[in-house]
C-alpha cells in the first residue's frame, strides 16, 4: 500500500464510526443472506453477520469500506459484547438490515475477552456468521506505522514491534477460528478491495470459494495458505534457454511442464484430494480455502500447475480466484 493509502487507512482506524447503506435498487453487489424478509410472520429474519478483525494496519478499514459499498451495514469498533445486540436490532428492522459487518480490534481490547462468549451466543441463535482476518508481515506493518508516524495501539512505552508482537499473541486464537485470512503484506488498497469483492460480491453465494495462488519458495510461504503443494519435483524450465524468458502462462512452458514424468498424475491426484478436502470443508461450514502451489521462483512450474488446477476446480463447481503472487518478481 502507498503512504497516502495507509494514511487514509490509519485515519479510519483512529475514529469510531458507524456506516449504513441500503441495497442498490438494481441488485448490484447483492450478497445472498440465506434468509427472507418479514412478510407478516412472527419470526423476524436473522441478518447475516461478518466479523472483520486482524492486525492493526493490515487493512481492516478498507475491508469494511468494501462491504459497505456492497450494501452491508458496517459498524466499526463495536465492543464484542454488543454484537448479539446488534444482530437482534437488525432482525427487528423488517429486512432493511439483512447483512451486518462488525469491525472488532484491539482498540476495544478491554472488551475483547467477551468475543468468545458473544460467538457462542450467536451460535445458539443459529446466526450465520463469518470471520475475516486481515494479516500482514511484521516488516510491512512497521513500514506502515512509520509512514504515518503513529504508534501501535499496544506498544505502550516500547517499540512498534513490541506492540505488533503483543497484538499477534492477543489475536492468535481468533485467527485460528477465521473463515477467511487475507495477507495484505504485498497488496495495495485496490488489490485488497478486489479480494473482498471476489469473496462477497455477486447475487448468489457459492458453497465454497477457493483461491489458487502460485508462489516462489525463495520469497517465502504465503501466510494465508490453507494447503501448500510443492512443484519442485518437476524439472525447471528456467534451465531451458528458449523457455527461460517466459512464464507458466506460455503454452510452450506449460507443455514442457506437463510432459514431464509425474506432472499429469500429480494434477489428477491432487485434484481428487482437493475434492475430498472440499467435501469436508463444506461439512464443517468452512466457506473459503487458499491453495498455494509453489516452485523455486514462482514463474514457471507453479504458474502452469495453478492454471490447470484452478480450471479443474472451476469445472467441479467451486468458485475459484487465481493469483500469481510472484510472477514477474524476478
Amino acid at each position: 500500500m502507498t503512504e497516502h493509502e495507509h494514511e487514509q487507512e490509519r485515519a479510519h482506524d483512529g475514529a469510531d464510526r458507524v456506516h449504513g447503506s441500503t441495497d442498490r435498487a438494481d441488485g448490484a453487489g447483492h450478497v445472498s443472506t440465506g434468509t427472507t424478509t418479514e412478510t407478516g410472520d412472527a419470526t423476524p429474519a436473522i441478518p447475516e453477520l461478518v466479523i472483520i478483525s486482524g492486525m492493526s494496519g493490515a487493512g481492516r478499514s478498507t475491508a469494511a469500506k468494501c462491504l459497505e459499498d456492497l450494501g452491508w451495514f458496517v459498524v466499526d469498533n463495536l465492543p464484542p459484547a454488543l454484537i448479539p445486540t446488534m444482530v437482534e436490532l437488525g432482525a427487528r428492522s423488517q429486512g432493511n438490515v439483512a447483512r451486518i459487518a462488525v469491525v472488532v480490534d484491539v482498540r476495544g481490547r478491554r472488551f475483547f475477552d467477551n468475543l468468545r462468549e458473544s460467538l457462542a451466543d450467536l451460535a445458539a441463535r443459529h446466526v450465520t456468521r463469518r470471520i475475516v482476518f486481515l494479516e500482514s508481515s511484521d516488516d510491512a506493518l512497521v513500514r506502515r506505522f512509520e509512514s504515518v508516524r503513529r504508534p501501535h495501539p499496544l506498544q505502550g512505552d516500547g517499540r512498534i514491534v513490541d506492540g505488533i508482537a503483543a497484538e499477534r499473541d492477543l489475536l492468535r486464537e481468533l485467527r485460528g477460528d477465521a473463515d477467511l485470512v487475507i495477507d495484505t503484506s504485498s497488496l495495495n488498497v485496490h488489490e485488497l478491495r478486489a479480494k473482498m469483492d471476489a469473496q462477497f460480491a455477486g447475487d448468489e453465494e457459492p458453497e465454497l470459494r477457493a483461491t489458487v495462488m502460485s508462489f516462489g519458495f525463495k520469497y517465502g510461504l504465503p501466510v494465508d495458505a490453507d494447503l501448500v503443494a510443492d512443484c519442485r519435483f518437476l524439472p525447471n524450465p528456467h534451465w531451458v534457454p528458449e523457455l527461460r524468458p517466459f512464464t507458466g502462462l506460455n503454452e510452450e512452458v506449460s507443455a514442457y511442464v506437463f510432459n514431464q514424468p509425474g506432472a499429469k498424475e500429480f494434477l489428477n491426484q491432487y485434484t481428487e484430494l482437493l475434492q475430498l478436502v472440499a467435501a469436508g470443508y463444506r461439512r464443517e461450514g468452512k466457506r473459503y480455502v487458499t491453495i498455494a502451489v509453489g516452485c523455486t521462483g514462482g514463474k514457471h512450474r507453479s504458474v502452469a500447475m495453478s492454471e490447470k488446477l484452478a480450471a479443474r476446480l472451476a469445472a467441479e463447481g467451486i468458485e475459484t480466484v487465481l493469483v500469481h503472487r510472484d510472477m514477474g518478481r524476478e
